[in-house]
């Protein structure tokens, strides 16, 4: 039999196996290999650039079409900030100061909801307080020394007091020192009525400079922002929404002293107070401001505290109100207290030493100045 009929004969007669799966058929090697595949690839990829070059090319010479969505166009409207969006006026928890009431906490009869009732949140604005007559502006006099002391004792104050406070409560901080340092009642100085107290460990008028809050270094963003306040108070601004108010406490308690003295109203989170009678009359706070500000710093720790009497509001309105009666008896204006110096300055004249009775006295005008100002010929 020749043999390309054995071959024939051979694969005719042999059994295959039918359950084989795909894979079984696998080849070994890769259809690219050999001079074939090589072709075949080199065609294939000639068609994908061939159909990529066309998809790049039907675009480019479509037709153009102007199409500008007005979304796309238009500028976009200003949108208004609140203010706890502007930078520099926004601290943590400032939205609840800047959000009024939301339209559906009250109902159409003005009453709270059952699940609402409670105490209400005090408001940060100060609109509808009985604040009273406002204050003088500050008349600053003293050296370059005196002013930084002033300036480094009230921003301590603002920002231990209010540091996380709107704008309102921290002026509102501020004017309440200023008052105390035109008041007889209180030394004279704006680090005298910061510090007023700090020797003790209660009984302090401001409970920072008693109760180790000192220890805590202040943020610088909170600082500066507590400064400018206390640059513009001392530069004249007054906060009239306080008045004459010389106390003040947190809204979180309610002192012993708070029913015996005027409401002023409440600014941030604190409730401002002001004396009655003659001790909260603007005619009280006539003590000029001169200067010779101490050190910016808590007073020294006394082995034997003193009684914490100037802590008392009740007492100092007494003490003006005999002081001022005597005063009137007498026909005279209710002297200041003495301010107290250190044992140095006491041995080198104490007060004297700051009354200029050393200045040069006044010399005779030369006469060809003695007419200065006025007319040579009247005209």
């Amino acid at each position: 039999m020749p043999p390309r009929l054995r071959a024939k004969r051979a694969m005719t007669d042999h059994a295959f196996p039918t359950d084989l799966r795909p894979r079984d058929f696998a080849a070994r090697l890769s259809r690219r290999a050999g001079p074939v595949g090589q072709r075949r690839h080199r065609a294939h990829a000639g068609c994908r650039l061939a159909v990529l070059a066309a998809a790049i090319a039907v675009p480019a010479v479509a037709a153009p079409v102007e199409w500008q969505p007005t979304a796309l166009t238009a500028p976009a409207p200003a949108s208004q900030r609140f203010g706890y969006e502007i930078p520099g006026e926004s601290f943590p928890g400032s939205a609840f100061y800047y959000l009024d009431d939301l339209p559906n906490v009250r109902n159409p009869a003005g009453q709270p909801p059952a699940d609402m009732a409670g105490p209400a949140l005090p408001r940060p604005s100060a609109g509808g307080l009985d604040s009273g007559p406002a204050a003088r502006s500050l008349m600053f006099a003293g050296s370059l020394s005196d002013r930084a002391r002033a300036q480094y004792c009230l921003t301590l104050a603002i920002y231990y007091e209010a540091a996380t406070e709107p704008d309102a409560g921290q002026r509102a901080v501020a004017q309440v020192v200023l008052n105390r340092v035109a008041h007889p009642a209180f030394p004279d100085t704006v680090c005298g009525v910061v510090f007023q107290g700090s020797e003790r460990t209660t009984g302090c008028q401001f409970s920072f400079t008693c109760d180790g809050s000192l220890a805590r270094k202040p943020a610088k963003m909170w600082w500066d922002r507590a400064a400018r306040v206390a640059q513009a108070a001392l530069a004249g601004a007054v906060y009239a929404p306080v008045g004459l108010a010389t106390h003040y406490h947190t809204v979180q308690i309610h002192p012993y002293w708070a029913d015996s003295l005027e409401t002023v109203g409440t600014i941030g989170a604190h409730r401002f107070y002001r004396w009655r009678g003659a001790a909260g009359l603007a005619a009280a706070f006539t003590d000029p401001y001169r200067g010779g500000e101490p050190v910016a710093a808590p007073h020294a720790r006394l082995a034997q505290p003193a009684p914490a009497i100037e802590s008392d509001p009740l007492v100092l309105a007494r003490a003006y109100e005999a002081g001022l009666g005597a005063a009137r008896e007498a026909g005279a204006r209710p002297a200041s207290p003495a301010p107290a110096y250190s044992a140095e300055i006491e041995a080198r004249g104490g007060d004297a030493l700051f009354q200029a009775t050393g200045a040069p006295a006044g010399g005779q005008v030369r006469e060809e100045y003695a007419r200065s100002g006025q007319w040579l010929r009247q005209p």
